[in-house]
C-alpha cells in the first residue's frame, strides 16, 4: 500500500500513525496538495489527501474511509472497541477530535491561503469558537474517563484526539493557552513519545523517520 500526502496534514498523520499500530506495512509519499498538485492529480485526480493506493491499485481516500479499510485488512487486530457502549464512547470522543480538528484546518485555510484584506473575521470568530467546544466537550471526556495510551491498549479515539490537538496547537496556538486543556495536553504529549507517532512526525518529512521504530 501506498499512502499519499504531507504530515503536516492532521488526515495523513493519523492515518500514517494508525496503520503501524494495526501492523499494516505502507509505503509512504510526502506530496502536497497545493505545490505538487499536478503530480497528486495523476495519483487521484480529486487530488485529496490522505489518499491510499492499495496493492491491486484501488485509490481510496478520506482519513476515516481508509481508516475503515485498514479495520478490515488487520483483523482481528483492531483500535475500536467491540462491547456496544464502548464503541459508543469512542465514537463520541471521534466525532469531537474530528470537528475540533475540521474547525483548526478552516482556521488555518482562512488565514494562510486567504489574502489579509479578503479574510473574515466573522468566519473566523465561528469556527473558532466551533474548534474551542470541541476541544472543550474532549477535555470534559478524559477528565471522566482519561484514555490508554499502550502498545496493546491504543484505540482510534487515543490517536486521532492527540493527533488533532497537536495540529491545532502547532497552527492555531492563540486560540490554545497554555494550561487551557490539561488533560489533552497530556494525552499529546504522551503520544508524540510513542515511537510510532515518532516515526510520522508533524511537517513535511516522510515516513518512517530512520531508527524511530
Amino acid at each position: 500500500m501506498k499512502l499519499i500526502g504531507m504530515l503536516d496534514s492532521p488526515y495523513v498523520r493519523r492515518v500514517a500513525i494508525s496503520l503501524q499500530f494495526l501492523d499494516l506495512a505502507f509505503e509512504h509519499q510526502s506530496l502536497s496538495v497545493f505545490r505538487g498538485f499536478e503530480a497528486f492529480r495523476r495519483i487521484n485526480p480529486v487530488v485529496k489527501a490522505p489518499t491510499l493506493v492499495c496493492d491491486d491499485g484501488t485509490v481510496l481516500m478520506d482519513s476515516t474511509l481508509i481508516l475503515e479499510y485498514a479495520q478490515a485488512l488487520a483483523r482481528p487486530r483492531s483500535l475500536m472497541p467491540g462491547a456496544l457502549d464502548a464503541l459508543a464512547h469512542d465514537l463520541r470522543l471521534l466525532g469531537l477530535a474530528l470537528a475540533a480538528g475540521e474547525k483548526s484546518v478552516q482556521i488555518v485555510y482562512e488565514r494562510e491561503l486567504r489574502p489579509a484584506e479578503k479574510q473574515h473575521e466573522a468566519w473566523l470568530a465561528r469556527v473558532s469558537g466551533q474548534m474551542l467546544a470541541g476541544f472543550s466537550e474532549l477535555e470534559l471526556e478524559l477528565e471522566r474517563a482519561p484514555i490508554a495510551l499502550g502498545r496493546g491498549a491504543i484505540s482510534q479515539a487515543a490517536i486521532t484526539s492527540a493527533v488533532m490537538f497537536y495540529f491545532a496547537r502547532q497552527k492555531t496556538a492563540d486560540f490554545l493557552a497554555q494550561g487551557r486543556f490539561p488533560q489533552l495536553e497530556a494525552l499529546s504529549a504522551e503520544a508524540e513519545a510513542l515511537p510510532q507517532f515518532r516515526a510520522a512526525p508533524y511537517g513535511g518529512g516522510t515516513y518512517p523517520v530512520a531508527a524511530e521504530v
